[in-house]
């Protein structure tokens, strides 16, 4: 599939400190792909280079194959970009905020009120179009900075943590505007530290950390190749379970426990057997795909951090 961003070798440093360190990735056309890591990790730091914000100190972006840095003002045409940082007049309604963003995207002056209808029909706030930005729940205010990056119908939709500290109502209707925006073609690059929106959302990711890919591919192909498959068991009194000899020590997940192993099947046989031993009644035993989680720790030996 034809490339609709191709990243090479990125390099950014502010002063001392090295926020890009050589970063190469591929986001495949009509797909959404997950820029996964903690905060300070160099995801806003790319987003905003592709986005025309930034200057790489070294490396190479191609937008839809045009160079970014000799071809920027027609690459910016094709992108919407929707910052972490909510970026809307607040005492304006929502309809003149997207005026005013239509006016600066360049959108002809005889569409821009129909598509004003549009976007905010499209993000689900056509019956607040009237109302002031200040009146608006934060996942509100994060909606109409979507509809303001949708306005000029771009190719490519850059999208910087979308969702920190939004209600679930917002998360749920921005997740079905992603797969909405695919189903039309649309390519979303998708930056997050909460690897749960990764697994649900996108087709293909990296995982970046101190401004290094450290891991990369399809969801299928990062879980198989860094991952290891588990064991998971939850009794029906909710206490903790025997120890089933030569397979490893359960650590507690949610309401149960697992063990990670690369040999699930003689895993569970050896629970299933201790835990009959036991007399425990058994809620649930299965064997369960890696996680993301799991995939962090076991590349930097440490959980993926907020800060």
């Amino acid at each position: 599939m034809k490339a609709a961003i191709a990243v090479n070798e990125l390099v950014k440093q502010y002063g001392s400190k090295t926020a890009l360190d050589g970063i190469t990735f591929n986001v495949s056309a009509g797909g959404c792909f997950g820029l996964l890591g903690p905060n300070g990790a160099g995801k806003s730091t790319t987003m905003k280079i592709l986005s025309g914000l930034l200057e790489a100190d070294r490396g190479g972006v191609a937008i839809f194959g045009r160079d970014a840095g000799k071809e920027r003002d027609s690459i910016k045409e094709l992108i919407g970009y929707v910052p972490q940082s909510i970026t809307l007049y607040e005492k304006l309604s929502a309809r003149d905020n997207l005026r005013f963003f239509g006016e600066m995207y360049k959108v002809p002056k005889r569409e821009l009120a129909s598509r004003i209808g549009e976007v905010l029909e499209q993000v689900g706030l056509a019956d607040r179009a009237k109302d002031a930005v200040s009146t608006f729940s934060g996942g509100m205010k994060r909606r109409v900075n979507i509809a303001a990056a949708l306005l000029h119908r771009p190719r490519l939709i850059i999208m910087d943590e979308p969702t920190v500290g939004i209600d679930p109502q917002s998360r749920n209707h921005i997740f079905e505007m992603i797969r909405s925006l695919k189903q039309g073609g649309v390519t979303v690059l998708y930056s997050t530290h909460y690897m749960e929106e990764v697994e649900a959302l996108c087709d293909d990711l990296a995982i970046v950390d101190h401004g290094r890919i450290i891991a990369g591919g399809s969801l299928d192909d990062v879980l198989e190749r860094h991952g290891t498959q588990a064991v998971y068991l939850e009794l029906q009194d909710g206490s903790r379970p025997p120890i089933p000899g030569g397979v490893g020590v359960p650590a507690a997940k949610g309401r149960g426990w697992t063990i990670e192993t690369p040999s699930p099947l003689d895993a569970l046989a050896k629970w299933a057997q201790a835990c009959r031993a036991a007399s425990l009644g058994v809620k649930q035993l299965e064997i369960v795909r890696p996680s993301l989680e799991a995939v962090f720790l076991n590349l930097t030996g440490t959980t993926l951090r907020d800060n």
